[in-house]
């Protein structure tokens, strides 16, 4: 954060893959964290770490979030930076009956853009109400580069989201800005994580970094330091950017 040395942030989906990365790079520079998941275990390292707090919470569930996340932002000391990372990508055959086609599009799009917005939208409020300084209210959201490239057509439910969550963060960068809020969008390309792991078994990592211009696929670790920096609040004149970090597979 400008003119701050420790950063009070809330990161979705927390306990492994980016969001691992994201709580490790915060928590190394001395920040506060609130991290979130939906069933899986924190890591050890977290569950010990006087500066983090874990809780558990289904984005798919508007009611929960409303009655576990909603009054972090009513806390004396809410968290100043948002990172909405948690998400999930689901198969959605164009074949698919018309119940279940519509069920997997419905479910992505409440963890992968409504969920982000609605707190984000808590978050913006609460900013607002705070009269905070340039650089002291900052939005992250994790995009794909699904939503700039698009996906198979089976996973176009879940380019859409990211597609949508782009948008809705550019929005909030163009009226949010007098209030001293900043938003920003990442759009990894495939990074080694779990929902990566199994299209790597399937198809090895050459044919994933086919037309990048590493043979390595993006490390979570990547990605966490750059969250880090933006959460930094060291370039607000950069909101509404969105961050493209995918071995040079495609090139903004």
């Amino acid at each position: 954060m400008m003119g701050n040395s420790e950063v009070n942030a809330l990161v979705t989906g927390a306990s492994r893959g980016i969001g691992k990365s994201i709580v490790q790079a915060l928590l190394q520079e001395g920040n506060r964290v609130i991290g979130t998941a939906r069933s899986s275990v924190f890591p050890a390292t977290f569950a010990k770490h006087k500066n983090f707090e874990g809780l558990h919470v289904d984005l798919a569930r508007t009611e929960q979030m409303r009655t576990l996340l909603k009054p972090v932002f009513d806390r004396e000391k809410a968290p100043m930076v948002l990172i909405n990372n948690a998400g999930i990508s689901e198969d959605a055959d164009m074949s698919a009956g018309d119940d279940r086609w519509l069920q997997t599009w419905d479910r992505t799009m409440q963890v992968n853009l409504r969920a982000p917005a609605l707190l984000s939208k808590w978050a913006l409020n609460r900013w607002q109400r705070e009269g905070m300084n340039t650089g002291e209210g900052i939005l992250i959201n994790i995009a794909s580069r699904a939503a700039y490239r698009g996906d198979t057509q089976e996973f176009a439910s879940y380019a859409a989201s990211k597609g949508g969550l782009v948008a809705f963060t550019k929005s909030v960068a163009r009226d949010f800005g007098e209030h001293g809020i900043s938003a920003y969008s990442i759009a990894p390309g495939f990074t080694q994580t779990d929902m990566v792991s199994d299209s790597t078994e399937i198809y090895g990592e050459k044919y994933l970094t086919q037309g990048m211009s590493f043979d390595q696929i993006t490390s979570p670790e990547e990605v966490g330091e750059l969250v880090a920096f933006l959460a930094s609040g060291k370039v607000p004149h950069m909101t509404g950017s969105t961050f493209h970090i995918n071995g040079g597979s495609y090139m903004i």
